[in-house]
C-alpha cells in the first residue's frame, strides 16, 4: 500500500469517530487512544489491496477498511483486560485499562465495536459503495466478527488457557481468532470492487491462509519474549505443539497457500509482496 493511501487511510479512521457533546467527548479520546496505538494496519492494507486487485478504486474501500479495523481495535482493548490476556501494554503503550480503568475501556470497546457499523451505512450514504454491497458487507463483518468468528476464536482460546492443545484446536482457534477478521477485510475489499463469487472465494481462500502463517509467526516472534502473555497464561503455541523448525515451516506453507490463491486476480502483485513480507517481518 503507497503512502498516499496509507495517509489517507489514517485520515479515514480519525475521521469516523462519531459526532459527541462536551460530556461524552471521553470516549472518543479513549477510542481515539487505541486506534492510534501503532498498529501494522494489515487489515485496512488487506481491504484497500483486494479493492484494487478486483479492479476497484481502492478509495471507495476507505470506509469498508476503516470498519475492520475498528472492529479490530475494540478486540485488541477487550484482550487486554484483566478478564482475558491481562496485559497492560499495548505497543509499547499502556493498555485501555490502564490509562482509563476497566469499566472505561469496556465502554471504549463497545463504542468501537458498534460505531463500525455506522461506518458501512455510511459507506452506502455517501455513495462509495452501492446499498447492496453496503448490506453484503454487514452480512460478513457481523459473522465474521462475531461467535461464528473471533469472538468464537476467543472463547476457545479461553477454553484452552493452562490445557494442552493440540495442532488441530490450534488451527481452529486461530482460523477463527485471527484469520476470520482477515477474512472480513479481504472481502470486504472485493464487495467494495463489486467482484464476483469466484474472486471472493480466493479472497477467502488467501485470508484463511494468511491467517494462520500470520499467527504461527507472531508465536515465532514471541516465543523468547519474558512478558508474553500467552506464555505467563499457560497457553499452547504453535512453537510449543510443533517445535521453532516445524512451526517455521508451516508459516512458510500457509504463506504459499495464500499468495497461489492470487491467481485468480488480474493485478496481484501488491497482495503477494504484502504476503511475503508479513512471513519474514521481525516484529
Amino acid at each position: 500500500m503507497n503512502d498516499l493511501l496509507s495517509a489517507e487511510i489514517e485520515e479515514t479512521i480519525k475521521s469516523c469517530l462519531p459526532e459527541t457533546c462536551e460530556l461524552t467527548a471521553g470516549v472518543n479520546e479513549m477510542m481515539l487512544y487505541s486506534l492510534e496505538s501503532g498498529g501494522k494496519r494489515v487489515r485496512p492494507a488487506l481491504c484497500l489491496m483486494f479493492c484494487a486487485a478486483a479492479g476497484g478504486e481502492a478509495e471507495n474501500a476507505m470506509y469498508f477498511a476503516s470498519a475492520v479495523e475498528y472492529i479490530h481495535t475494540y478486540s485488541l482493548i477487550h484482550d487486554d483486560l484483566p478478564c482475558m490476556d491481562n496485559d497492560d501494554f499495548r505497543r509499547g503503550k499502556p493498555s485501555s485499562h490502564k490509562k482509563f480503568g476497566e469499566a472505561n475501556a469496556l465502554l471504549a470497546g463497545d463504542a468501537l465495536l458498534t460505531r463500525a457499523f455506522g461506518i458501512l451505512a455510511k459507506a452506502a450514504k455517501e455513495g462509495k459503495v452501492g446499498a447492496e454491497g453496503c448490506l453484503r458487507a454487514v452480512k460478513e463483518l457481523s459473522r465474521l466478527a462475531g461467535a461464528q468468528g473471533m469472538v468464537g476464536g476467543q472463547d476457545i482460546d479461553l477454553m484452552f488457557e493452562k490445557k494442552e492443545a493440540s495442532g488441530e484446536v490450534l488451527f481452529t482457534m486461530d482460523a477463527l481468532k485471527t484469520g476470520a477478521l482477515i477474512e472480513a477485510a479481504c472481502v470486504l475489499g472485493c464487495i467494495a470492487a463489486g467482484a464476483n463469487d469466484q474472486r471472493i472465494a480466493a479472497a477467502r481462500e488467501f485470508a484463511e491462509n494468511l491467517g494462520l502463517a500470520f499467527q504461527i509467526t507472531d508465536d515465532i516472534l514471541e516465543y523468547n519474549d519474558e512478558n508474553n502473555s500467552d506464555v505467563l497464561n499457560g497457553k499452547a503455541t504453535y512453537v510449543s505443539v510443533f517445535g521453532m523448525e516445524k512451526a517455521r515451516a508451516l508459516a512458510s506453507e500457509f504463506t504459499e497457500k495464500a499468495v497461489r490463491a492470487l491467481d485468480e486476480f488480474e493485478r496481484p502483485e501488491e497482495l503477494r509482496l504484502f504476503a511475503l513480507s508479513l512471513l519474514g517481518r521481525k516484529k
